[in-house]
């Protein structure tokens, strides 16, 4: 049996991990260890919960004990899918490193931007992140990647259902390409053997268990529930699992509850507390702040279920979990093995309990294929049955109260809705239709005859019909008045009469002089059109 003493590892890495009360590394820990500090790249495929943590954070101290971080420049870069999965390993950090003078940042979001960049100004020997954090500093300038001498990747399968490998391709091409990579992962999907081999050179493989095998310290159950109405299909589950928690008594000390969706997850987590049970959530929309005290409370005894998305069953060290609960199955069957493997962790007993419906049994299938077992059925508890409120039609909330198209229900009289009024009895239908047919119909109006016009009617002039080129000025000066009346009568013409209203007398407009043009008029303003052809009856001028 390999011991840790074994390993070649600094001696104040020894002491603590002495202090930490391990001796006999597992067997992750003994197949990475080795190849790592003679500087190979290691690819290392475990199941959740076999130690991978320390696979590689202590192989990285004993190489860090030499040499000097600089500022903006970290020497060793470790990738977490999620914030807990990053402030775990720095929590594994702190506790072997302890004896040594390595320093250390962690960059995860929800946490300010400034108290992290006074680390990295600093100099850092080991920077913990999440990708989306870290390019966040690399773009703002704040950091630079060239000085990175070890690059760790820890749930890399993970990356890959949270859609970060494209980040990772990135931040794998601002490293240099001396670096040495530590890849591990408890799966090998396609596109990760795709970046191993494009981003690794040489591995040491270490591969310690069966890809997606779950531990034999878990035992399984599945309760197949067929909900009586399909609208109250969460409500009915919701019953069945208090009745399996009621039924496990003090053997579920603590329990993680997982749900396929955040809104689900409140959800959960109210009915449980309304019930008497000590629940509180734990999902991505929810503050780092909130998130770190929920959990640190679970750690401590002092919540005893931890109502969780699939945030929570990566990579989380939580030792003494006696239950797991997945209310909802979940929909990637790799996420199953995850999710089991936050009890029974380091040799201890544990139990995992699956809530499924008829809609679910795809799901279940690709499960049972993965993991190639059957998981074991097991009856509902003694004495279960499914109450009237959760067999009956769901009760509209109250901010779903009259909307939609006419889905809600109506309100009747005396609830403070108006008095439908009386229809109109049948026989004044024809009456009515009649009486709006008439007045929708056109008006015609008679229109007065008029004679018709006498032969010397028609050869006379009109009074306005004149010659454009002719001269508009008659002897008797009506178009000079008239268009001298234009010219005073316009705007200030207004203005005057205006004025005499307030003074209380109307002033002489001749009093005046005329403002406009005026004698500015250009002369083609004032010329004609060419002359129409004269008619006989009219008068020519030369």
């Amino acid at each position: 049996m390999t011991l840790f003493t074994e390993l070649k590892l600094d001696p104040k890495v020894l002491q603590a991990i002495s202090e930490a009360g391990y001796e006999t590394p597992t067997p992750i820990q003994a197949g990475a260890i080795p190849p790592a500090l003679e500087g190979k790249d290691v690819l290392g495929i475990a199941q959740t919960g076999t130690g991978k943590t320390a696979g590689f954070v202590l192989p990285m101290i004993t190489l860090l004990g030499r040499g000097r971080a600089r500022a903006r420049m970290p020497r060793s870069l470790v990738l977490c899918p999620t914030r807990e999965l990053a402030a775990q390993v720095a929590e594994n950090f702190d506790t072997y490193a302890k004896h040594t003078k390595l320093t250390k940042a962690l960059l995860i979001g929800g946490v300010s931007f400034g108290e992290q960049d006074k680390l990295i100004d600093r100099g850092v020997d080991v920077l913990i992140a999440t990708p989306g954090r870290l390019l966040d500093h690399f773009e703002r300038g704040k950091l630079l990647l060239t000085g990175v001498q070890i690059m760790v990747v820890d749930e890399a399968d993970r990356m890959l259902d949270m859609g970060f490998i494209p980040d990772i391709e990135r931040i794998f091409q601002l490293t240099p390409f001396t670096r040495q990579t530590l890849f591990f992962s408890a799966t090998m999907a396609p596109e990760i053997e795709r970046i191993t081999n494009t981003f690794l050179h040489a591995p040491a493989r270490i591969e310690v268990a069966r890809q997606a095998s779950t531990s034999e310290t878990i035992e399984q159950r599945l309760l197949e529930l067929t909900p009586t109405r399909r609208d109250q299909s969460a409500k009915q589950k919701r019953e069945l699992l208090r009745a399996v928690i009621e039924a496990e008594g003090t053997a579920c000390t603590n329990a993680i509850l997982f749900c396929n969706r955040k809104t689900e997850v409140d959800i959960l987590a109210k009915s449980l507390k309304a019930h008497g049970l000590n629940a509180a959530p734990i999902h991505g929309d929810l503050e780092q702040s909130q998130r770190m005290k929920t959990l640190d409370e679970f750690r401590e005894g002092t919540l005893r279920f931890l109502v969780a998305s699939d945030v929570a069953a990566r990579g989380l060290d939580i030792p003494a979990v006696s239950h797991v609960f997945n209310f909802d199955i979940p929909s990637h069957a790799e996420d199953y093995v995850h999710r089991i493997g936050r009890t029974g962790r380091a040799g201890r007993k544990g139990t995992a309990i699956t809530i499924t419906t008829p809609a679910d049994q795809k799901y279940l299938d690709a499960i049972e294929a993965l993991i190639k077992t059957q998981i074991p059925r097991a009856p509902f508890p003694e004495g279960f049955e499914l109450s009237q409120a959760a067999q009956s039609a769901p009760r509209p909330r109250d901010e779903d109260k009259g909307k939609g198209r006419g889905r809600g229900p109506r309100k009747s009289e005396g609830e403070g809705r108006a008095p439908r009024k009386p229809r109109r009895p049948e026989t004044e239908a024809p009456v009515l239709e009649a009486a709006l047919v008439e007045a929708a119909a056109p008006v015609e109006t008679a229109r007065p005859e008029r004679a018709p016009r006498t032969e010397e009617q028609r050869r006379a002039p009109r009074e306005d019909d004149r010659h454009p080129g002719r001269d508009d000025t008659r002897s008797d000066g009506r178009r000079e008045g008239h268009r001298e009346s234009h010219r005073d009568g316009g705007r200030d013409a207004g203005h005057r009469e205006r004025d005499g209203h307030r003074t209380g007398r109307r002033e002489d407009r001749s009093d005046h002089p005329v403002i406009g043009m005026g004698d500015h008029v250009p002369d083609f303003l004032m010329r004609g059109l060419l002359p129409l052809k004269p008619s006989s009856d009219d008068e020519t001028e030369d």
